[in-house]
């Protein structure tokens, strides 16, 4: 099987979400307040979805002639 790179993309964008729903519901369980939820929910997957969208541009791009 030959993998395009789209289908590369689309599954870690599939393997991303699932990560940052595991990533949610492991801040929700240990916080009692909101904002003790959101505030470490952002800076953690903040910069991994930054990073993804910055690869998915890369992998994605089309090459120069």
């Amino acid at each position: 099987m030959k993998w395009t790179p789209v289908a590369g993309v689309g599954v870690a964008l599939a393997v991303l979400l699932y990560g940052t729903v595991a990533v949610f519901e492991a801040c929700d369980r240990v916080s009692p307040y909101n904002s003790d939820t959101i505030r470490p929910f952002v800076l953690t997957m903040g910069p991994v979805w930054a990073l993804a969208i910055w690869a998915a541009t890369v992998v994605l791009r089309k090459p120069r002639t």
